[in-house]
């Protein structure tokens, strides 16, 4: 187990369909029946702000996603306020768990802007294609190139520096295509020293260091079908978690797939894509950096998933449907060894995952039917399986004599959604009802330290499932230079998952206050809302603004944690022939709605403001393009209701970048 040995295995894309030529006689006019086209547009990974980004810093662009920060790497996403085991989050639809009980290395961290061509977040219900959610998902779609009737070479190369933590980059990509073979390349080097905050002090243990690659083969069977193989490597050492009490040693990860894809001429099924995976995450806490610590700790662990994605595609007439399966069997330890002053003498040793089997199991269908051209209804579910095993009950039976070593849970969802479009006006109406498991950690945890509360936390095996109903509504308008969105949901979950303080056991760690077991409130309740605007104000220069707002709370009208306040960003963009300009200010109001009882405190109103300028310079098959910019212009000293441990942000920071493409 704590080495990782793989097989590579895995996927198929791309296909070419020759279309029936009819031969028409020249210089006559032929009618034909009217023509409609629908696409849309693939956004790059980069921010308004910033072209060469992080995974992390792109997705913080949504308006539905916001982070749990513990450091300058690795962030926690939350999708509509909510945490990670609350939804999906998958590579190229693939499942991968992490290895760290303090999660610090969300799925996220295992892949780099660089290999990724897009990233698709659903929210709710909508995203239980790939799992059952509650949320919603996010699916990290790696790059894909197209075979070409052409043998075609094509590939970028960005570096940059940014100095505030003396973070320099290098990422790297190339690709090869002809009429029947693909082959994709990628490589990402990134390195930081410790930030400076607002104040300009050094905070601690904030450096990190990664290495990303990735390597993927496609080759054309036939003019409709074709197989692909992936793999992704990622590697992060001497990373600094300044709010946690351990740091990161080293984090591995191998991810493979091997996939097959068929397209159809006839009938009603279009295309099947199935696709079989297999990844592994190794990762080790260090504490050895921070010698205020009385007692060490080691603290690895490990995490293997074996699974299956399969899909079709269906289509007729007005009428379209895909369906998916889903299975994947996930094993995770983790281990905890205390130490002494003297690392020569153990101490105590117990397993903080004790070898958790997941197995899981789901047919999945989204279907949408196009009434007319101005209004179409979305409709589906998905009804799952999953199952847990545990290797070592005993850790469990301590809080919870005689608990089954073994558990099944049946996990259905459904959702609905009406969408019309009225001349320059569009709507939507949505509903959604749905079941999630418990997390390892929350159904097997033993304990596992929250920093936050300072509490040490226990699973509980014989949780309920968690049961959400949704509403959601959209309203859209739009006309040459403006367009604004607002869009609201509201969640009502059921059985709400939560660390509550135990009345039996005593701390493990010395810097713990006390015992929590995970339990299940009676309900708690979410809204969200988010305002969009975009207006072009001259022909080349454009305005961008986005106000989002949330509000929970429990049964008992008490707060529930990390739920962001109203919030704010506006941007100006001016670009002409090759010459743009970007200026932006986001921020908070104070966070007043705060939850003590989950280690959360009050925190202030900030306003940050950033620019760039950026040149591209096109020269015979090459473009290169050049970026210079600072973010927290002023030096604002802040601290936000997402910072573990109320952490300060990075003070000013200057950037340049260099991009080539050909």
């Amino acid at each position: 187990m704590k080495r990782i040995s793989i097989s590579l295995i895995v996927l198929c894309i791309g296909i070419n369909v020759n279309a029936q030529q009819t031969d028409v006689q020249k210089d006559t006019v032929e009618k034909i029946e009217e023509v409609r086209v629908k696409g849309f547009i693939k956004r790059k990974i980069q921010t308004d702000l910033k072209m060469a980004v992080s995974v992390d810093e792109y997705l913080a662009s949504s308006d539905n996603i916001s982070f749990i920060k513990r450091g300058a790497y690795a962030w926690e996403p939350l999708l509509n306020n909510m945490s990670s085991e609350r939804s999906t989050i998958t590579i190229d639809g693939m499942h991968v768990f992490g290895a760290c009980t303090d999660k610090m290395d969300p799925i996220t961290s295992y892949v780099e802007s660089n290999n990724l061509s897009s990233i698709d977040v659903t929210s709710g219900q909508e995203g239980s294609m790939h799992g059952a959610t509650v949320a919603g998902s996010i699916d990290l779609k790696r790059k894909s190139t197209s075979f070409s009737e052409q043998k075609t070479w094509s590939g970028a190369y960005q570096t940059g520096f940014e100095f505030n933590n003396k973070q320099y980059f290098n990422l790297g990509n190339l690709s090869y295509s002809s009429n029947r073979f693909v082959a994709d390349g990628s490589i990402a080097l990134r390195k930081a020293g410790n930030y400076y905050d607002g104040h300009d002090h050094e905070v601690n243990h904030s450096q990190y260091n990664k290495l990303n690659a990735s390597l993927g083969f496609a080759y054309k069977t036939n003019e409709l079908s074709s197989i692909k193989i992936d793999a992704i490597f990622d590697r992060a050492k001497d990373v600094g978690y300044p709010a946690l009490p351990m740091d990161l040693w080293l984090s591995r990860a191998i991810i493979t797939s091997a996939a097959y894809k068929q397209m159809f001429e006839k009938g009603i099924v279009k295309v099947w894509d199935t696709k079989v995976y297999f990844n592994a995450i190794e990762h080790y806490m260090d504490d050895t950096k921070r010698p205020e610590n009385l007692v060490h700790m080691d603290m690895p662990g490990w995490s293997n998933t074996y699974g299956l994605v399969s899909k079709v595609n269906l289509k007729n007439n007005r009428f379209s449907s895909e369906i998916q399966l889903n299975a994947y069997e996930n094993l995770s330890i983790a281990e905890m060894t205390m130490y002494p002053q003297d690392r020569s003498k153990k101490t105590m040793f117990a397993y903080s995952w004790p070898w958790v089997t997941t197995r899981f199991a789901g047919v999945s269908i989204n279907n949408s039917w196009e009434f007319n051209d101005f209004s179409h209804l979305n409709f589906g579910g998905t009804l799952s399986w999953n199952y847990n095993k545990v290797k070592y009950p005993e850790f469990n039976w301590i809080f919870h004599p005689g608990t089954p070593q073994e558990k099944n849970r049946v996990l259905p969802g459904l959702h609905a959604s009406y969408h019309l479009s009225l001349n320059q006006f569009e709507f939507s109406v949505g509903t959604g009802y749905g079941h999630r498991a418990p997390s390892v950690s929350e159904g097997y945890g033993y304990y596992i330290y929250n920093s936050f509360d300072r509490y040490d936390y226990i699973g509980n095996p014989d949780l309920k499932n968690e049961i959400s109903y949704e509403a959601n509504a959209s309203a859209g308008y739009k006309t040459e230079k403006l367009t604004i969105e607002a869009k609201v949901n509201y969640f009502y979950i059921k059985d709400y998952i939560v660390g509550k303080i135990l009345s039996l056991g005593s701390p493990m760690n010395y810097q713990s206050v006390g015992v929590k077991g995970y339990t299940s409130l009676d309900h708690a309740k979410l809204f969200n809302f988010a305002l969009n605007a975009n207006y072009d104000i001259l022909e080349h220069l454009h305005w961008k603004g986005t106000l989002t707002y949330a509000k929970s709370q429990d049964h008992k009208g008490g707060n529930l944690p990390f739920i962001r306040p109203l919030s704010y960003m506006t941007s100006v963009h001016y670009m002409h022939q090759n010459f743009g300009i970007r200026a932006s200010l986001n921020g908070d109001l104070e966070h007043k709605d705060f939850s003590p009882e989950y280690g959360e405190d009050q925190t202030p109103a900030y306003t940050v403001f950033n620019a760039s300028a950026d040149y591209s310079m096109p020269f015979r098959q090459y473009k290169a393009s050049v970026q210079i910019g600072a973010e927290n212009i002023f030096n604002k000293y802040y601290s936000t209701y997402a910072d573990w441990g109320n952490i300060p942000r990075m003070g000013r920071n200057m950037f340049v970048a260099l991009k080539i493409s050909f």
